[in-house]
């Protein structure tokens, strides 16, 4: 079984879209290790809002942090330190989606980042969505991963940039699963017509 780790070259570059798509795709699971604010409407509950299918298993967090803020942070605020020995892979025979927070290096205490939680047998998906750094912050993210000996795909996320995303390929050799177009609201019956798109790219992770 699949186990796709999806991360973003930043925050809000539409992580939790592409994990909606690729959850609803495979009719896989879905945890977010680590939420950080907004509880009530967390990235599990819209997980759960933009699936159809009957098979998706929405998985609970390992830390659900009240404050919208880097996990290291809202954990000092809830007076917590987050234990990365905690945050425990759900077991299930199912394909497995995770979601990260934020970037590769957003803290999560003094010492470990979003990047120390991905284990060794993840597929890697990064989202990329272009904005004045993006390329800097892609080819950061992608090559970090690539040094420690991960497989690597990408996602483009929004309007589509030739020039930005050419250089991202070029000068990573990723595989590029497809977009996600800047579309004004995104709802079951959308991501529904993404999962058939993405379905053929992601079996062959």
């Amino acid at each position: 079984m699949k186990r796709i780790f999806v991360t973003g070259i930043s925050t809000d570059v539409g992580k939790t879209i592409a994990s909606a798509i690729i959850t609803e795709a495979l009719e896989a699971d879905y945890w977010k290790p680590i939420q950080a604010g907004d509880l009530e409407h967390s990235d599990s509950h819209k997980i759960k809002e933009l699936i159809s299918n009957k098979k998706t298993v929405v998985h609970q967090n390992s830390y659900a942090l009240k404050t919208p803020m880097s996990p290291h942070a809202a954990a000092e605020i809830d007076n917590l330190i987050i234990d990365i020995a905690q945050i425990i892979e759900p077991q299930t025979t199912n394909h497995l989606v995770i979601e990260g927070a934020g970037g590769l290096m957003v803290p999560l205490n003094e010492e470990d980042t979003i990047l120390d939680i991905i284990k060794e047998h993840y597929q890697v998906i990064v989202v990329s969505r272009h904005y004045l750094g993006s390329i800097n912050h892609s080819l950061l993210t992608i090559e970090s991963l690539k040094q420690k000996g991960f497989n690597v795909a990408v996602i483009f996320s929004g309007n589509e940039h030739p020039s930005t995303e050419g250089i991202i390929i070029r000068k990573t050799g990723v595989k590029v699963l497809g977009r996600i177009e800047e579309e004004t609201n995104f709802d079951k019956h959308l991501i529904k017509q993404y999962a058939a798109k993405f379905y053929p790219m992601l079996k062959t992770l």
